[in-house]
């Protein structure tokens, strides 16, 4: 398979804000194409993909760990900060992929959990052996397993605890998350010095960026819940400093799964700022719940809510990632219909949220993917897709854990799914074969082959916003519509763009979604835009403009949309 990109960006170095408006895609090197027949992902492997994902239009790649790690959180378990884990290559090779990567004008975020640790890192071993040693406070002990008893346990499904007991230190060590993650203790100016120094060792080698997970809990208080305290947003704002004063145009991407006036806070202040993006966690699951419940009311409220951030801050909006799509922010009734609809059978359920992908999620509706997508393109922000989505990939339920949705990457019908040579018994993980997502129907080439299909729809979704900045850039105003169903705002630029534009832009963009399975008339009050014309931004196809009394009426067909530009 042969790609060939129609244009380029500018050159890296020409804006520091890129990540404003970049389309970034998740790729699990594990999951995503094995050079060497071993059954598992690699460096060179991912390489040997950039022309594809230059052609899909990706600006970034977003990889979780990379680290070498016992493997028993998806590499979120780190033994080892400044290497790369053996079964995904060298650090050359990583070298070699940024390098490769740059020459294609797209950039690579690594995934940095600086929460914690394995318990099998040199850190961990030695704050075991000598409790009076360099690195003895490196994290968090204590005599008993009574403090902090407010701070909630995150993996209620497998945690009964926030501490656990060590027997050679004979103390208690405290974790958020699995018992086999320690929390860092960031009180210790030594951790402060060791993170920096990480965060700088990947710089050196070029990343554009980091996604800093967990990061709400680096520090734990009496008084507070363990999440968001000050002293984490003072550190963030010292890690900051130093990346903008030696690092300019790198980018530190927060995840914090809070609603969004507590998110934003990541973002710090302009004259004090922390981070540089933050993920939209809220407005996920609303859009899930729209899709079923044919109503919008919960989504437009997330999207109304005012967030002050600094200049220069970004947002990144998802339909799915390698985690479960949670459901920590809806209230219970709206969970528990969420659990009818979407995970109806046990297996497909995970902590507080559903381990699912996003085709298997809609039944592999065509309109509703393509409604999905359509919003998450048009929301402020930089949209992240998950590797496979845009092909329409299935899951597997009966995998442990979340590898649910973390099966090889499909290539083509041949072995494998095209993703190794490996006898297939050997995969780290085995490919989709179920009913209706069977790789040998769902996979790349076919889909290269069809000119309808979703591989093709979805870049050419892609492109349209890129070629509109104000969809990165602009901000939002829910626009008020007649019917329940129906989601409208304008996405209108607060100024000009951050860079000079390739191509004749506009200033705002009317966007308008259905999400009831019937089609309808709708009335948008739009008074603001009377006498506008309008122009669909797919085909160029003139629409009536906005009457003189600003009330707009369109017919839309079933779970179907519109981009329309506001000349």
């Amino acid at each position: 398979m042969t790609f060939t990109a129609p244009i380029t960006l500018p050159g890296l170095a020409l804006d520091v804000q890129w990540y404003r408006r970049a389309v970034f895609y998740e790729v699990l090197v594990r999951s995503f194409a094995d050079s060497n027949g071993d059954g598992i992902g690699d460096l060179p492997g991912l390489i040997g993909k950039l022309d594809y994902l230059q052609w899909l239009g990706i600006d970034a790649l977003w990889l979780p760990p990379i680290f070498p790690s016992p493997g028993r959180d998806g590499g979120y378990d780190v033994s080892d900060y400044a290497g790369i884990a053996a079964e995904y290559g060298t650090l050359d090779d990583f070298r070699d992929l940024v390098r490769q990567a740059h020459q294609r004008n797209m950039r690579i975020i690594i995934d940095l959990p600086l929460n914690h640790t394995s318990d099998q890192h040199a850190w961990f071993q030695a704050a075991r052996a000598e409790p009076d040693g360099p690195f003895g406070d490196f994290y968090v002990w204590s005599d008993d397993d009574e403090r902090w008893p407010d701070i909630r346990i995150i993996f209620s499904d497998t945690e009964t605890s926030n501490w656990a007991f060590d027997e050679k230190r004979r103390q208690y060590y405290f974790h958020r998350f699995f018992s086999h993650q320690p929390d860092l203790n960031y009180n210790s100016p030594a951790v402060h010095h060791a993170v920096h120094e990480v965060v700088r060792f990947w710089l050196d080698l070029g990343v554009d960026g980091f996604r800093l997970d967990a990061i709400p809990y680096l520090y734990e208080s009496d008084e507070g819940n363990g999440e968001g305290e000050p002293q984490t947003h003072e550190f963030l704002r010292q890690l900051r400093r130093m990346v903008d004063r030696d690092y300019p145009g790198r980018v530190m991407l927060a995840e914090a799964n809070q609603w969004p006036r507590e998110v934003a806070a990541f973002f710090g202040s302009e004259e004090e700022p922390e981070c540089h993006m933050a993920f939209d966690f809220p407005v996920m699951p609303r859009i899930f719940y729209a899709l079923r419940s044919q109503r919008v009311d919960d989504l437009v409220d997330v999207l109304s809510e005012t967030t002050d951030v600094p200049p220069g801050a970004g947002w990144g909006v998802f339909l799915r990632n390698h985690d479960e799509l949670s459901l920590e922010m809806v209230n219970e009734e709206v969970r528990q219909a969420m659990y009818g609809w979407y995970a109806y059978d046990d297996r497909m359920r995970i902590n507080v949220g559903i381990r699912r992908r996003l085709a298997p999620l809609l039944d592999n509706a065509r309109a509703e993917l393509e409604l999905a997508h359509a919003l998450l393109f048009s929301l402020p922000g930089a949209p992240f897709v998950y590797y496979g989505d845009e092909i329409g990939m299935g899951d597997n339920i009966w995998l442990d854990d979340r590898d649910s949705s973390r099966t090889p990457m499909q290539w083509t019908p041949d072995r494998n799914a095209g993703f190794s040579t490996a006898d297939p018994g050997k995969l780290h993980l085995p490919v989709v074969q179920s009913l209706v997502f069977d790789y040998r129907n769902v996979n790349v080439e076919s889909q290269l082959a069809q000119s309808r299909s979703l591989l093709h729809w979805v870049r050419n979704v892609v492109y349209v916003r890129k070629a509109h900045p104000v969809l990165g850039l602009g901000g939002l105003a829910v626009v008020p519509t007649s019917s329940p169903s129906v989601l409208a705002f304008v996405r209108q630029s607060a100024g000009p763009p951050a860079a000079a534009p390739a191509v004749e832009t506009t200033d705002a963009i009317l966007c308008v979604f259905n999400f009831a399975q019937n089609p309808l008339a709708v009335t948008l009050s739009l008074g603001e835009w009377a006498g506008r014309p309008l122009v669909d931004v797919f085909g160029g196809a003139a629409f009536p403009a906005v009457p003189d009394d600003g009330r707009l009426t369109l017919t839309l067909g079933t779970q179907t949309f519109y981009w329309l530009a506001v000349r």
